[in-house]
């Protein structure tokens, strides 16, 4: 096994505030060894879709990319949002370089198939979607990538794929060179065992006990997909995730960050 990789993903709602956010990338900057950044793009899109006279659809909460969105979701998070975190970590000294999964075919997405919904150009990943190679070229070479939520299926069309997604299948696949770890930041602290509380984070939970506070309430409805995707991680390789509070990055090589999902 390689050397320590730490993967960390971002909500929307740290990128949707500025000075959250380079209090953030300060945090990332300082991180040390191998790491990834992945990102969401934040309520922008929405807002520049409004403003360009272009209506957001959503289908159970899961935009649908029709091609006039997908041009605005395409110049916001692979351009604007991710051009301005590689910016903002080069002032922190941090070697940054944005990526989304068409530069060096780094992530090759399939369009999901229509079934009930047409959620129109969104990328759904495959087990061989990752390109490590590309990647380990990067991050050898002492960069450290940004990633954006665009993919592309490598015939020419862009891709909106989901960045929990994206950051789960890297971390899976990277597991096999390097020791992976994944983590979750967002505006929480953890996973709480009373969500009014910030202060009731649940330190450690093993996959059995998921079961159990899934099965009891304790894990709010808004967290499932997370956890589900971290387990997922974890049973396909992963050394362990995380998820905190983007604020509290700093705790996280002193071993005080947030909730650590196990296996056993």
């Amino acid at each position: 096994m390689g050397s320590v990789l730490n993967i960390i993903k971002i909500g929307g709602n740290v990128i949707d505030d500025e000075e959250q956010l380079l209090i953030f990338l300060e945090k990332f900057a300082a991180l040390q060894g191998k790491k990834i950044l992945v990102h969401g793009g934040g309520k922008i899109a929405t807002r520049l879709a409004e403003e360009l006279g272009i209506p957001a659809q959503l289908v159970e909460g899961r935009r649908v990319t029709d091609a006039k969105m997908l041009d605005v979701v395409t110049m916001v998070y692979a351009g604007l949002t991710n051009k301005k975190i590689v910016a903002s970590l080069q002032k922190y000294g941090c070697d940054a370089v944005g990526l989304s999964g068409a530069d060096g075919n780094v992530i090759k997405a399939v369009k999901r198939p229509v079934r009930e919904i047409d959620f129109g150009f969104v990328g759904d990943i495959l087990v061989d979607s990752v390109n490590t190679l590309s990647i380990k070229k990067f991050l050898e070479a002492g960069f450290t990538p940004i990633f954006s939520a665009i993919t592309h299926n490598g015939m020419g069309q862009l891709l909106n794929t989901n960045a929990d997604t994206i950051a789960s299948a890297l971390a899976i696949t990277l597991s096999k060179t390097y020791e992976t770890s994944l983590i979750y930041c967002f505006e929480k602290n953890g996973v709480l065992r009373d969500v009014t509380d910030e202060n009731s984070v649940i330190e450690k939970i093993r996959a059995d006990e998921y079961e159990e506070l899934k099965t009891s309430g304790i894990i709010y409805e808004g967290m499932l997909p997370k956890m589900e995707n971290a387990f997922a991680a974890i049973a396909k390789g992963v050394k362990n995730v995380y998820i905190g509070n983007a604020l509290n990055l700093h705790l996280y090589q002193q071993g005080q960050f947030g909730t650590c999902l196990l296996t056993k």
